[in-house]
């Protein structure tokens, strides 16, 4: 079977998020990242004019979603089993496979190895079977996180994460790109180096860089003199301005302002990442850190996406368990 796999600004008939369900991974952030996530997909549901499905683990965390959604009927709650809220990754990609939909289903194996929690190896088959398309089940690693796509048959990805043995330990560029090409309907891969510090995820791509128009990828620059990323961002960024896409046509290359050095309550640097945006059938919804950066980020987006209602929102909390909004959704192509 021909598969086709849409860009994210392409229609959506509907939206997956995850909602934080387990108080001993979350602990004292659990109910701000309850209402992070609660906020997101009201403003999916309704600037974004999305279908927005919430996928949420147990009788608690049902209550506290109902309860953050205010009553809200155009959020549907879906019940499953999963270890965190990572859907990006743990869920399928859904592709369009001919006139019907197709859900390529990848093996999870916790990022490496480095967070095994129960039932994310079933997130895929159980999001595939409530939208009711049949699964694809691929053999080989992938978080959906790692790779960004144009719709025109071009993939983003980095080395650091897609290369890694942690998992799959016999890749090279070359048997990466025929196992993507197949699954996914591509037909250009473009490599980069490594992500964002301390991203636990070994350098998922879209905490990097974006494809938001074919031919046109947004990457961050540095916001202030000590932004830990700022070398990364340039190199990222060299790299972009020197490839074609698909169609072999030269990246045009659009830079964001970071959100600048972002530490935890230990003084660690954490991965945070405006790339982390997520592109609604009307809105794009972007995490927000620090007031000042955020805005000039915002202003960024609204010079890309003129045809959409950029949003900006809190997502402190979600950050403590490593990701934000990109990484707990996942769209269904319409």
């Amino acid at each position: 079977m021909t598969v086709h796999w849409p860009a994210e600004w392409a229609p959506h008939r509907a939206i997956w998020v995850g909602f934080p369900s387990h108080a001993e991974l979350w602990q004292d952030d659990l109910p701000t990242a309850q209402e992070e996530v609660a906020n997101l997909a009201l403003a999916l549901a309704g600037a974004g004019a999305e279908r927005v499905r919430l996928f949420v683990c147990g009788d608690e965390a049902e209550v506290a979603a109902r309860h953050q959604l205010g009553g809200a009927r155009n959020v549907e709650i879906v019940r499953g089993a999963f270890g965190d809220v990572w859907l990006r990754d743990t869920g399928p990609i859904f592709l369009n496979g001919g006139e019907t939909p197709v859900a390529a289903g990848f093996r999870f194996n916790g990022w490496g190895g480095k967070y095994v929690m129960d039932d994310d190896d079933t997130v895929a088959e159980q999001l595939a079977a409530a939208a009711g398309v049949p699964l694809r089940p691929q053999n080989f690693v992938l978080e959906g996180g790692a790779v960004d796509g144009d719709g025109e048959g071009t993939l983003l990805t980095t080395r650091q994460c897609v290369l890694n043995p942690n998992r799959n330990p016999d890749w090279t560029e070359a048997r990466a790109e025929a196992a993507l090409g197949l699954a996914l309907g591509l037909k250009t891969v473009l490599w980069l180096g490594d992500g964002l510090m301390n991203d636990h995820t070994d350098g998922h791509v879209d905490n990097l860089d974006r494809f938001v128009a074919p031919g046109v990828v947004a990457c961050p620059i540095a916001f202030g003199r000590d932004d830990p990323n700022a070398d990364v961002y340039d190199a990222t960024a060299a790299a972009l301005s020197d490839m074609k896409d698909a169609r072999g046509v030269p990246l045009q290359v659009m830079r964001i302002p970071s959100p600048g050095r972002t530490t935890d309550e230990n003084g660690r640097i954490v991965p945070a990442s405006h790339m982390n945006f997520v592109i609604a059938n009307e809105a794009v919804i972007c995490p927000t850190y620090d007031e000042r950066s955020a805005g000039y980020a915002l202003e960024a987006l609204e010079a890309i996406f003129p045809e959409r209602k950029v949003i900006g929102l809190p997502s402190n909390a979600l950050l403590t368990g490593g990701g934000s909004f990109h990484c707990i959704t996942q769209q269904e192509p319409a």
